[in-house]
């Protein structure tokens, strides 16, 4: 139950990185927002790091931006200085803004925020945080200034009950919600005919099976593990494409890009690879109208995004067991061992040479999306959340 309130309420959002960096926890805090700004019963406010392509105007909420180095990362000392100064500019900004509510977004915004709190700062504005991680991920020095400062929430969020699970061990005082993470409206509607124009478009027949993959360049991903998936595929006597999309942000992906496509080609042929990179939110959703079987190869996965946009397009999903993916899945025969790929390629098998068995599974992924997944869907538990902790 949302409840009714004399004036709309203001809700500041913490994050770290550029709202306009890709990235699940930046796509799902732009989607809740704009969703937010639709409903009109709150006003949500986002404090991050300078943009780095995109204008503020271009997004219908209002962003207060700061400076950080984008290379942090990459040096202790850039990391500590960016941790002080963060610290300054949230205070700053909550002072200026007076929210109602604020939604610590990320884990270092989170301990950044906690170093106000526990020295008595903002005791008044109940605050809550979404953990897009996963409890068993952080370091140990991590993890201790996360609990400190979560003594003070009015609510722990996860994605999954996998997390919740996890977080449970430690008897928080606030009460643990699961939200899942909220993608673009970019997928809300499914267009039939957008399968024939997209695979057209990319030069794959009507009859082609097509293999997908998608997502941003990181270790989690595991890479390195698809080109012996291609070729596990193609050694069961399989006959399909593959169609990969990137997103590559540093020099040093471009090493793992060009291994990537050179294993993949090497097992199928280049002229059966289909590539795309840094695709808009329009442009992956259309994507993924090419693609019959999408799998996810992560070897850590908190949530798992890519798997949810897949199933709005009616793609049928094979993942691995990674952190909360089975549960996004929600059907055991679909996921599958890296060390067992002879399993992994019966099942694809089965599912490209049975149009029944496709077909059922394209419809239970799609109802699955529209259930639990939709932008609307999530939205709602957030406001529903908010009420809760303004009550």
């Amino acid at each position: 139950m949302i409840l009714g309130f004399d004036a709309m309420k203001k809700i500041l959002y913490l994050m770290e990185y550029p709202i306009d960096l890709p990235g699940g926890g930046q796509m799902s805090t732009q989607t809740l927002c704009e969703g937010l700004c639709l409903n009109g019963r709150f006003e949500p406010v986002v404090c991050c790091p300078e943009l780095l392509s995109r204008s503020k105007a271009d997004y219908p909420f209002r962003i207060v931006t700061y400076a950080s180095d984008e290379n942090r990362e990459l040096s202790r000392i850039s990391r500590i200085k960016n941790f002080l100064s963060r610290i300054g500019d949230f205070k700053r900004i909550i002072d200026a803004e007076q929210p109602d509510i604020i939604h610590v977004s990320m884990s270092e915004s989170l301990i950044s925020y906690g170093a106000l709190r526990l020295t008595g700062h903002f005791k008044n504005i109940p605050f809550v945080y979404t953990d897009r991680g996963l409890k068993c991920g952080y370091r140990k020095h991590s993890l201790t200034c996360i609990l400190a400062t979560l003594k003070y929430a009015a609510g722990l969020l996860t994605t999954t009950e996998y997390n919740k699970k996890l977080w449970s061990c430690e008897k928080l005082s606030c009460p643990i919600t699961v939200i899942p993470n909220t993608i673009s409206d970019a997928f809300d509607e499914y267009d039939p005919a957008m399968r024939d124009i997209k695979r057209s478009e990319a030069g794959i027949q009507k009859d082609d099976c097509v293999i997908g993959f998608a997502g941003r360049i990181s270790e989690e991903k595991d890479w390195g593990s698809v080109p012996k998936i291609v070729k596990a595929l193609k050694d069961a006597g399989l006959d399909f494409k593959v169609a990969l999309v990137l997103a590559v942000y540093e020099e040093r992906d471009e090493l793992i890009k060009k291994d990537l496509i050179d294993g993949i080609a090497t097992a199928i042929g280049r002229e059966n690879l289909v590539y795309m990179q840094d695709l808009s939110q329009k442009e992956i959703s259309d994507y993924y109208y090419m693609v019959d079987i999408f799998v996810m190869t992560s070897s850590f996965e908190s949530f798992g995004k890519a798997a949810v946009e897949a199933m709005s397009r009616k793609c049928a999903v094979l993942s691995t067991r990674a952190g909360g993916l089975p549960e996004v899945i929600g059907k055991e025969e679909d996921l599958y061992d890296k060390d067992n790929l002879s399993a992994f390629s019966k099942r694809a098998s089965e599912l490209l040479y049975s149009p029944q068995l496709m077909d059922e599974e394209r419809e239970y992924f799609y109802n699955r999306y529209k259930r639990l997944y939709t932008r609307d869907v999530n939205v709602s538990r957030h406001e529903e959340l908010y009420s809760r902790v303004l009550s």
